[in-house]
């Protein structure tokens, strides 16, 4: 059957609007150290976009302060770039009033776990729609090396000359005791494959989509994840139907795997308090929790004219009228 020339027109015009890897790449060059992990979490995450062909205009990345927080501006997207610890309450400001857009959130182990806690303890509970990617290098990189909450005990730091005194907190199993948890997964940065595999995941998740990324970090942790990248056994792959499906070829090098299925919260709260090996996959997921962007979403759409119509009530309100 041959197509009409309409039909060719259409399909030709399709084609011509396919968004590529280029079209999510900001004319502004990362400023991250080489090596350094955000790269590879960057580059999964234009993929992304490009695979699912995200419009531009309908997809906005918030971040905190800190390396990984200078992500938007890397993004040919919309983006807001917070203050430290943020990230979270501006993110939800922004999908609460906007439901229609992608919204992502790029924040760090200091920006997340420290300052920001409070927000991110609310945001797991209030389960809203969002993709929400921790970048985890285990020590506060952009002022210089500081002990962040995930540093390991005995690391010495600008902030902890003599050995960092307490064990760290675990954005995992700290994700998994919150209510209303829906969606967490641990990537690290030297398996990219995988990596853009959960951040797939994620975004595919109705809800709340925690992924915390461990990441070298080759300025002020340089050696920090060798054992785990010299020896393959040190990873534990997760897989499952409902999870992450693993490659042949990755398969030959990640033997050391394990069938779990994410719906199992008490396994997942095992698996996550494993720190060697370094468990890898999707953790848990529960797609039937509730988003509170939904429980709360207005009746009134927020039409660019309904939003002119706001503003200029509330400009009306501190107008001073000259005298007649």
């Amino acid at each position: 059957m041959t197509m009409s020339a309409p039909a060719t027109n259409c399909l030709m015009k399709l084609m011509d609007n396919q968004q590529t890897l280029e079209d999510y790449k900001s004319d502004i060059s990362p400023r991250w150290c080489t090596g350094c992990g955000n790269n590879a979490i960057l580059a999964a995450m234009q993929k992304l976009c490009r695979t699912e062909q995200l419009p531009q205009e309908k997809t906005v990345f918030v971040s905190g302060i800190g390396c990984s927080s200078r992500f938007p501006h890397y993004m040919n997207t919309y983006g807001f770039h917070g203050i430290h610890g943020r990230a979270l309450p501006i993110a939800e400001g922004v999908k609460m009033r906007r439901p229609d857009l992608n919204v992502f959130v790029t924040t760090g182990d200091g920006d997340c776990c420290s300052i920001g806690a409070a927000h991110w303890i609310h945001a797991i509970r209030y389960n809203m729609d969002m993709t929400v990617i921790l970048h985890d290098n285990l020590v506060y990189g952009l002022t210089k090396m500081q002990a962040s909450p995930t540093s390991p005990r005995g690391l010495k730091t600008n902030t902890s000359p003599t050995g960092a005194y307490l064990e760290p907190l675990n954005p995992l199993t700290a994700t998994l005791g919150v209510s209303n948890v829906s969606f967490v997964a641990q990537g690290v940065d030297w398996v990219p494959e995988l990596l853009y595999d959960l951040i797939s995941e994620a975004f595919h998740h109705k809800g709340f989509s925690f992924v915390r990324v461990l990441q070298r970090c080759p300025e002020f942790m340089p050696d920090t994840f060798d054992p785990w990248l010299q020896d393959a056994e040190k990873t534990l792959l997760l897989t499952h139907k409902e999870g992450i499906q693993i490659s042949p070829s990755l398969s030959k090098v990640y033997k050391n795997q394990e069938l779990h299925d994410p719906s199992d919260l008490n396994r997942a709260r095992e698996i996550a308090s494993v720190l060697d090996p370094i468990p890898v996959g999707v953790l848990y997921r529960n797609g039937s929790v509730p988003c509170y962007d939904d429980i709360r979403r207005s009746e009134t759409p927020y039409t660019p004219e309904v939003v002119g119509t706001a503003l200029n009530e509330e400009f009306d309100k501190f107008t001073i009228w000259p005298a007649q």
